[in-house]
């Protein structure tokens, strides 16, 4: 359990420290974090500077650290106000019933998620009202997760013709891994929501999750165009973060102060 929490917990953290060094490298905010173009964000520098040195800091703090409980839940505070003041608003407002725009909206919700599942590893200590609060919100840390992985699941049978496209043309039969990753994101996303077989979902999310980023993500950041405007590096940094997800979600070690099975 240990090694496992060690591990998941460095690869969530650094894909949080990642996505805010981008920050540092692409003009404007990473469009996981806010739905605002880069040339709308001339004046914002500041705010796109200090929300990707936050998000460094805390990235590489929640990898380093042991206990990290309480930074764990603020981060899972902060990027769920990203979602309720950026993401939200703007889904409303521009197609909401267009499932593929969501993506970045699920995305963000589900990192919080993370943050929220990093959060229930440990015993809750000295807190006040906002840290007490925050906890009740954690134990929806997984269910969040586990949303998107539905969500996602269900894109590949909707937008099949785009998703086979990004399966890289070495591998044969593109539209079965189509179908195939979809019917296992789906069958993840229910599992966790049923608690079915946790430990095994979990190492077999996982190991998927990791496969991707190896053969698909990183491949795709390296030979990126400069004007997808590491995007494909973004996407990089959330599957790290993803996969770091889905080894820890199985395990709340202290299930008194969460309201999770051990």
């Amino acid at each position: 359990m240990e090694q496992l929490k060690s591990i998941g917990k460095i690869f969530y953290g650094l894909g949080i420290a990642g996505i805010g060094a981008l920050q540092f490298i692409y003009p404007g905010f990473r469009p996981v974090l806010l739905p605002i173009p880069p040339e709308s964000t001339q004046d914002l520098n500041f705010l796109v500077y200090l929300s990707g040195a936050v998000l460094v800091f805390v990235g590489i703090y929640i990898a380093v650290r042991k206990n990290v409980k309480t930074i764990s839940l603020f981060l899972g505070l902060l990027l769920i106000l990203f979602f309720l003041i950026g993401h939200l608003p703007n889904r409303l407002a521009n197609h909401p019933g267009i499932l593929g725009a969501w993506t970045d909206a699920l995305k963000i919700l589900a990192l919080a998620g993370g943050a929220f599942i990093i959060s229930n590893l440990y015993p809750a200590g000295k807190s006040n009202a906002i840290i007490t609060s925050l906890e009740r919100i954690a134990v929806s840390g997984k269910y969040l997760f586990a949303f998107m992985l539905i969500i996602f699941g269900i894109d590949h049978f909707i937008y099949t013709e785009f998703v086979q496209t990004i399966v890289p043309g070495w591998i044969p039969g593109q539209l079965f891994w189509t179908y195939f990753a979809g019917v296992a994101l789906i069958a993840s996303g229910l599992a966790i929501f049923l608690h079915f077989k946790p430990k095994i979902i979990s190492m077999l999310l996982a190991t998927m999750l990791f496969i991707w980023l190896i053969i698909l993500h990183i491949p795709r950041a390296i030979v990126a165009p400069i004007t997808d405007n590491g995007n494909e590096w973004t996407s990089v940094f959330e599957c790290l973060a993803f996969g770091g997800m889905a080894i820890l979600y199985p395990y709340p070690k202290f299930a008194n102060s969460v309201g999770a099975e051990v």
